[in-house]
């Protein structure tokens, strides 16, 4: 009899306390859950509450580790540099995965988002052409790392400028100039302009260097004269052998052209400044002349009237 009346007082125990969690203790995250925003749109109620906060961050959460899971089984396979150019594009798709995530979390979750989206029309389209610019800086860098027009090492020229590309980003490519500074390049220019890349194909490039000799010049002599001091020179290439050109009469000397091949473009005007040291060198031990300009005045004279 003893034993049955404790085990109904403990009993009676636990549904109080059963009874005191549920209403406090549950009560009170119910009603931390239930803070937020209350407002209306016409006659649509809207409520963000806390609760609706704590879920998105879940579901963002979730969101970050299985897009994590997908990019490296994507990636595990590829070159450093294609996982680097698709990680920047990832990055893009990144974005618009957690817009609809948000969404469709909130849709979920009972809150209209149309009306929402409805609302905000006017400041999408506002948004919108005031980030055009970054949208078609986004599509050239999407166009860039598909078609493989450009990749990290190439040597390009654009607006005049010829710089080493380092980085190629969603937005802009960095490229590193002769003078050892960093252009910081909007993709949109790789769409809206003409860009030279010297080394899409392959690393050998056809460089110049012209001259001009005065009129009289033994010609042979001048094309003996280049063609050694392209051979002699360090960084130009054996084979395809240098050739000289006789390019023109001018106003006031004879031009010609010597051409030879380099591996690396990228230090070409030093190259070409030792070829135009050894020509100078030359020319003065064989007595070639390089001209001045010349203009020849004639005067007639008029009668006086």
């Amino acid at each position: 009899m003893i034993q049955e009346d404790v085990k109904e007082t403990v009993k009676e125990g636990a549904e109080k306390v059963k009874d005191v969690i549920e209403e406090n203790v549950w009560g009170t995250i119910k009603d931390f859950l239930n803070l937020g925003i209350h407002f209306k749109t016409g006659n649509t109620p809207i409520d963000f509450t806390v609760g609706h906060l704590l879920l998105v961050i879940l579901a963002f959460i979730v969101a970050t580790a299985a897009l994590r899971l997908i990019r490296s089984f994507i990636t595990r396979n590829m070159d450093l540099e294609n996982e680097l150019k698709f990680k920047s594009i990832f990055k893009f798709i990144r974005y618009i995965v957690y817009v609809i995530v948000v969404v469709i979390t909130l849709s979920a979750s009972g809150i209209d988002v149309t009306v929402l989206l409805t609302a905000s029309a006017a400041l999408f389209v506002g948004l919108g052409l005031a980030l055009q610019d970054l949208f078609t800086d986004i599509i050239g860098g999407i166009f860039i790392m598909v078609d493989k027009s450009l990749s990290v090492g190439d040597v390009i020229e654009i607006d005049g400028k010829v710089g080493r590309v380092f980085e190629i980003k969603l937005r802009t490519t960095r490229a590193l100039t002769r003078d050892d500074k960093v252009i910081i390049i909007p993709n949109h220019h790789f769409i809206n302009e003409i860009v030279f890349n010297y080394t899409q194909n392959h690393k050998t490039t056809r460089e110049t260097v012209k001259v001009g000799v005065a009129y009289g010049s033994d010609t042979q002599l001048v094309r003996k004269i280049l063609l050694d001091c392209a051979n002699k020179q360090n960084g130009v290439l054996k084979t395809p052998k240098p050739t000289v050109l006789f390019e023109d009469f001018g106003d006031s000397s004879l031009n010609f052209g010597v051409y030879f091949f380099i591996n690396d473009s990228f230090s070409d005007p030093r190259i070409k400044s030792e070829i135009r040291f050894r020509i100078d060198e030359e020319f003065r031990k064989n007595n070639i002349t390089i001209p001045f300009p010349q203009r020849d005045v004639h005067f007639y004279p008029t009668e006086n009237k």
